[in-house]
């Protein structure tokens, strides 16, 4: 069980076409948002779709995969850590984001669907 203390898992859409960065040290590092969905019926009996958005980072291969082949609207798996971080904008004001440290991908759908991605 120690190896749970930090894990996520989420089934999602892309939302963004990922956005690729090479480092100075030549490190490649991606960033693109996830969207997953939850349905439920509310106190009326109505259904009600809930969509919520996480911020995704990759590093390395992991990077290099999301690149080739998650674009946006591509339904993923993805399996990684939880991480929080606060930045200073141009303005001075402290800014506060939480992400989802990608380890693996798990590309998901048809084999058409993946060799057209």
């Amino acid at each position: 069980m120690s190896n749970l203390r930090n894990k996520v898992q989420l089934i999602g859409n892309v939302g963004n076409n990922p956005e690729m960065t090479v480092l100075e040290s030549g490190k490649k590092v991606i960033r693109f948002s996830l969207a997953t969905n939850e349905n439920y019926k509310n106190a009326k009996g109505e259904k009600v779709l809930s969509t919520d958005w996480h911020n995704m980072v990759a590093w390395g291969k992991t990077a290099e995969i999301v690149e080739k082949y998650a674009v946006k609207g591509k339904q993923i798996a993805i399996e990684g850590k939880l991480t929080s971080r606060s930045y200073e904008t141009k303005e001075g004001e402290k800014r506060y984001i939480t992400e989802v440290i990608v380890s693996e991908v798990l590309l998901l759908g048809s084999k058409s669907e993946n060799k057209a991605a």
